[in-house]
């Protein structure tokens, strides 16, 4: 029996309502010491051009940018709340979860762990796909539950497919739900019928359907983004000493992102239910199914290869929901004791220090300076723009990392089309994806260059494409300990350009 006391129902909304709160502070606070991450304003330059896929991920985020951009004006505070929101809705899903599934001591509980995760933090912060995914993953997990609770009911089955493909838009992980509401109705002696329910087919169906146009466009555009993925499932022979580092900074990295108590505590429940799971109850088999073999998978890749934390993100959820019951219990009180103790230490040390590197001299370090300056970047770059002999028919090229030509399209006032120079030839980015500035030939280009990369990136290439290719100046933001240096160049009348293509 749980004797983990559950906070009644009004005082469960006005923590959560505090708790939002006191995000919102800090994500105005965030956002005054930093700038977007460089995959948010990638993503945002998605959805500048809805697409039906990505150079590396379905639409859903460009989507979700596109909409954002939209309603607030490509304002950077909208990226931002977009992400409080997401990280918020799902929190509230894994409280209705834990409390359909057990009771509401459980859910309080589980909702709290989930809260004090630097995962969760991370999540109401930045806006990347994973904000989306974990929202329809979390959301999919309890709706499949209620179906199954009610097998007759078409809405509830209809629901469920439609947050599927939503999920499968957002990130390919969403792919393996269908596989493990299958699994999950062949162990369960109780759910075995639904195997034999259209209404259960129909919904897995559904939710694949949304894949059709991301697989046309992945045909016709050389299966990139599936080239692309299957990059990440590349091993690498490693020294014993290497692998032994590498094991160690996998696991590390997960027991930080979900404190390490609570990290520890999900893997012994998760074993100790694999050895009694004839007697597990219903709902305990369910949410084992949805995270035990998936992470297991996962802990044997990362004996392999460098596993992203991100990656099981999704299969965290319903373990640390099946955690929790077993925390709530008298069993667990000692766990539960500290799991809530390290994880709210852990949370509060991050928030402080956080706000310390962001309102203090301390912004000036290089490593935290780093997370600024492209804001002024883009404002001197606008100025350059503005002077230029022919401004209507001049275009802007970033040199570099594909975050250069996003912060650039981001932060530039007028918001322009930006292009990138691959010196490859070999698609590494949606902006190889795009047509690149052979649909620009007789323009001028203001031309954008680190100074760092000036050595390693020689732009001889790139000169003979202009009629003529002039260093114009500088643009020099200091940062503190460090200082954001771009070369700027002006390309008078580009003659050729050689396209880049999937």
């Amino acid at each position: 029996m749980p004797v983990f006391a559950a906070l009644p129902a009004n005082r469960l909304w006005k923590l959560l309502f505090a708790v939002l709160a006191a995000r919102l502070v800090l994500m105005l606070v965030v956002m005054n010491g930093s700038d977007l991450a460089g995959d948010e304003a990638y993503y945002w330059d998605w959805g500048r051009q809805p697409d039906w896929c990505y150079y590396s991920k379905p639409p859903m985020i460009g989507w979700l940018m596109g909409v954002i951009g939209w309603l607030t004006g490509n304002a950077e505070w909208g990226v931002r709340l977009a992400a409080l929101l997401f990280g918020t809705s799902t929190l509230i899903l894994v409280w209705r979860v834990a409390r359909d599934l057990f009771d509401e001591s459980t859910a309080l509980l589980a909702a709290c762990l989930v809260l004090l995760t630097p995962g969760n933090a991370g999540q109401c912060l930045l806006l990347t796909i994973d904000a989306p995914l974990l929202f329809a993953w979390t959301l999919a997990l309890w709706l499949y539950w209620r179906a199954a609770e009610k097998p007759a009911s078409w809405p509830r089955w209809l629901l469920l497919g439609l947050t599927l493909g939503f999920g499968c838009l957002s990130k390919q992980m969403m792919l393996v739900f269908p596989v493990l509401m299958i699994a999950f109705a062949a162990v369960s002696r109780e759910d075995r019928a639904l195997l034999k329910n259209p209404r259960f087919w129909a919904a897995c169906v559904l939710g694949l359907l949304f894949m059709i146009p991301v697989v046309r466009w992945n045909q016709e555009h050389g299966w990139i983004t599936v080239e692309h993925t299957k990059h990440h499932f590349d091993s690498e022979k490693l020294s014993f000493g290497r692998w032994i580092s590498r094991l160690g900074e996998n696991i590390g990295l997960q027991a930080l992102l979900y404190t390490p108590v609570l990290f520890a505590a999900l893997v012994m429940v998760l074993w100790r239910h694999l050895s009694a799971f004839a007697a597990m109850s219903r709902s305990q088999r369910y949410l084992w199914v949805f995270a035990a073999p998936v992470l297991a998978i996962f802990a044997v890749m990362a004996l392999l290869q460098r596993i992203n934390p991100n990656w099981p993100a999704a299969f965290f959820v319903p373990a640390i929901v099946l955690t929790a019951a077993w925390l709530a219990g008298e069993d667990g009180t000692n766990w539960r004791r500290w799991s809530l103790r390290v994880a709210a230490g852990i949370t509060l040390v991050l928030h402080l220090a956080l706000l310390a590197v962001m309102i203090t001299p301390l912004r000036t370090i290089k490593k935290v300076a780093s997370l600024r300056g492209w804001r002024e970047v883009g404002v001197e770059a606008q100025v350059w723009l503005e002077k230029m002999p022919r401004k209507e028919n001049t275009f802007v090229l970033a040199l570099g990392h594909r975050y250069h030509a996003a912060w650039m399209a981001f932060y530039m006032p007028s918001h322009p089309r930006t292009y990138r120079w691959e010196v490859t030839g070999v698609p590494q980015s949606q902006y190889e994806v795009w047509p690149g500035p052979e649909e620009r030939i007789g323009d001028d280009a203001l031309v954008l260059m680190p100074v760092e990369e000036l050595d390693v990136r020689p732009l001889a290439d790139i000169t003979d494409c202009f009629e003529r290719f002039d260093r114009i100046g500088t643009i020099e933001v200091p940062l503190g300990e460090a200082k954001r240096v771009f070369a700027v160049y002006h390309g008078v009348n580009l003659k050729t350009w050689k396209a880049i293509r999937p």
